[in-house]
C-alpha cells in the first residue's frame, strides 16, 4: 500500500504535537509545581496554532489542484476565523 505523501507529512506533523503534548504532561507531572504547569501549558499554546495552520496548508497545497480558487479562500477565511478566536483575549 503506497501513502499518500500529503497526508504523510499531516499525520506525521500531528504526531509529532502528540508527543510533544505528552512530554509536556509528563513534564508538568515530574516538576509537580503549578508555576512550571502553567509555563509548559502556556508554551504549548503557541505549538497548537502552529500545528494548525501548518497541517492545513499542506493540505490546501494537496487540493490546490483539485479547488477552485473561491473554495481555497473559504478554507483560508476558516482558518483565519479559528485563529482570531483561538489568539484573541
Amino acid at each position: 500500500m503506497m501513502l499518500n505523501k500529503i497526508v504523510l507529512s499531516m499525520a506525521t506533523l500531528r504526531m509529532i504535537s502528540g508527543s510533544l503534548e505528552i512530554c509536556a504532561a509528563l513534564l508538568m507531572l515530574r516538576f509537580n509545581e503549578l508555576n512550571k504547569a502553567m509555563l509548559i501549558n502556556s508554551s504549548l499554546a503557541l505549538v497548537g496554532p502552529l500545528v494548525l495552520i501548518s497541517t492545513t496548508a499542506i493540505g490546501l497545497v494537496g487540493l490546490a489542484d483539485k479547488l477552485s480558487y473561491s473554495k481555497m479562500l473559504w478554507i483560508t477565511a476558516g482558518v483565519g476565523c479559528l485563529m482570531i478566536g483561538i489568539l484573541k483575549k
